[in-house]
C-alpha cells in the first residue's frame, strides 16, 4: 500500500499498518475476536452509541488479510452470522390468517417496534425467513424492525431497518459526500432492507400506508435505541421484481440505479457486474438532511 486508502470507514496508510502488524505479531496467542475487540479499544472506535465497533475492526483486518498486507491467525470457529440457517419446517411455520379486507377496515393500524428476546421479535424473523423473497439472516449492527398490526391485533406485514449501504453512487451523489464524508456520516443513514406484507393479506393501498407513520417516526426510534440521530433513508428496489409504487407514493425520492457491482468486484478484473441492478430510492427524515450529512 503506497498510499492512505479508506478501509472500513477508516483511514488506513503505512502508519497504521505497520501498528496492526506489530499489534498482532505481540500477541500470536490470541483469536481474531480478541485481536478485533482490542484494536477498536485501543482506537476507541466506537458507534454515536458509545459502543465498540469490534465488527468493524474485524471485517478491516479481514480486508487487510485478503490483500495480503496481513496474516491473521487461523480462524478457530465459524463466525455466528455466517452460520447457514436450516430451512424452517413445515411445522414451525407461523400461521397467518387471510385478510383480504378495504384499508378503512383495518385502521388505526398498530405499529409496533419490536425488540430482541420478545416473543413479537421471534415471531417477525420467522415471518421474514418464511416469506420474503430474500430471506433471513438475523440482524446485524444498528437495526430497527416494525411489526404492523390491525387495529384488532392481527398480523399485516414487517418492515427492517438497518446499515446503509457501504457504498452508493447515486446516493451520494444526491447527498453531495466526499468519500470521507461517507465515512464519517454513514452511521446516519438507515436502509429499509427488508419490507414484507404477509402473502395472504390483500389490502390495497397498504404498502403506502405503512410507509408514511414509520418514516414520522423512526428518527426518535432510532435515537432512543441508539443514542444517535438518523436523518435518511434509503431502499434498494430490483426493477425486475417490483415497481416501487408504494415508495414513490409515499413520497421517497428516485435517485438513479445501482451499478450491480458488490463488494467483492473489485477482486474480478473484468469489473462485470455481479449482482441486479437496482432503483435507488431516498427519503430525507429533515429539511435539511443533506447539509447535516455533509458536515
Amino acid at each position: 500500500m503506497t498510499e492512505p486508502e479508506i478501509i472500513q470507514g477508516r483511514r488506513i496508510g503505512g502508519a497504521e499498518l505497520t501498528e496492526i502488524r506489530g499489534f498482532i505479531e505481540t500477541n500470536p496467542e490470541w483469536s481474531r475476536r480478541r485481536l478485533s475487540e482490542a484494536l477498536a479499544q485501543r482506537w476507541q472506535w466506537r458507534a454515536a452509541s458509545g459502543q465498540l465497533k469490534d465488527m468493524a475492526a474485524r471485517t478491516l483486518l479481514l480486508k487487510l488479510q485478503e490483500r495480503g498486507l496481513i496474516v491473521l491467525p487461523a480462524r478457530r470457529q465459524v463466525a455466528a452470522t455466517r452460520r447457514v440457517q436450516p430451512e424452517p419446517d413445515l411445522f414451525d411455520a407461523v400461521p397467518v390468517p387471510a385478510v383480504v379486507t378495504s384499508l378503512a377496515a383495518l385502521r388505526p393500524l398498530r405499529i409496533q417496534v419490536v425488540r430482541p428476546g420478545e416473543p413479537d421479535c421471534v415471531r417477525f424473523e420467522r415471518y421474514l425467513r418464511q416469506y420474503h423473497y430474500l430471506g433471513h439472516r438475523g440482524p446485524v449492527g444498528e437495526n430497527l424492525g416494525y411489526l404492523i398490526h390491525s387495529r384488532h391485533g392481527v398480523d399485516l406485514a414487517c418492515v427492517l431497518f438497518g446499515a446503509a449501504a457501504w457504498q452508493c453512487a447515486a446516493r451520494d451523489r444526491w447527498i453531495g459526500w466526499t468519500s470521507e464524508q461517507r465515512a464519517q456520516r454513514l452511521a446516519l443513514v438507515a436502509n429499509n432492507a427488508r419490507f414484507l406484507i404477509l402473502p395472504s393479506v390483500v389490502v390495497p393501498h397498504l404498502a403506502t400506508h405503512i410507509l408514511s407513520p414509520i418514516t414520522r417516526r423512526i428518527a426518535q426510534d432510532w435515537q432512543q435505541r441508539y443514542g444517535h440521530p438518523v436523518h435518511l433513508l434509503e431502499t434498494f428496489v430490483w426493477p425486475d421484481r417490483f415497481r416501487g409504487t408504494c415508495y414513490q407514493a409515499a413520497n421517497w425520492i428516485g435517485v438513479g440505479q445501482t451499478t450491480g457491482r458488490t463488494r467483492q468486484s473489485a477482486r474480478y478484473r473484468d469489473h462485470a457486474v455481479h449482482a441486479p441492478v437496482k432503483d435507488v430510492y431516498l427519503y430525507p427524515l429533515t429539511a435539511d438532511a443533506r447539509p447535516a450529512l455533509c458536515r
